[in-house]
């Protein structure tokens, strides 16, 4: 099974700056993937953790590498699996952080893009999106699970089924 990870960065809309706010008046950074796996979709900046990296090291190097943006704090806000035709297929460690350094900018990977949170492009991202980002970018934490069915790549098989827990608590893991 594959381990990724995806980061959410958030700030005020108010001030474009980089301090944690409450209400809606929040932007996300989100990228348009320009290659591999979700091409031409929306998401959080984020990839797949190379061997002896923890997740919070792999989505700190992956927006770094995808966006140019140097996240810090990041907060873990969920645990995704999900499974392609009954097998495993990605583990996906989410966070999100309110503490960054830079602007983001276009990679041959990733076209970053600040989005209000509440016109977050659901239609252009992943078919199970619109069940957890929601909840994540209003400070939930979740644990999911997604079953996809239709063979490789996960991003053409057909979305049929998940199960979600809100509220979970994430013990500090040892490769965290």
């Amino acid at each position: 099974m594959l381990e990724t990870t995806l980061c959410f960065p958030l700030r005020d809309a108010e001030s474009g700056g980089d301090s944690a706010t409450d209400g809606a008046d929040r932007d996300v950074l989100l990228i348009e993937k320009r290659r591999g796996l979700g091409e031409g979709w929306y998401n959080g900046p984020g990839g797949k953790c190379e061997p002896g990296e923890t997740p919070r090291e792999c989505a700190i190097r992956e927006t770094r590498e995808e966006v140019g943006l140097e996240v810090t704090d990041l907060e873990k806000a969920g645990e995704l699996t999900f499974l392609l035709d009954g097998g495993g297929h990605t583990f996906c460690h989410v966070y999100r952080t309110h503490s960054f350094e830079g602007e983001p900018t276009s990679s041959a990977e990733a076209h970053p893009e600040w989005v209000p949170t509440d016109d977050v492009p659901y239609d252009r991202m992943w078919d199970d999106d619109h069940l957890w980002l929601p909840g994540v970018l209003e400070g939930r934490t979740v644990s999911a699970e997604f079953r996809f069915e239709g063979g490789e790549p996960l991003d053409e098989a057909e979305f049929v089924d998940h199960d979600l827990e809100w509220g979970v608590s994430f013990a500090v893991d040892r490769r965290e």
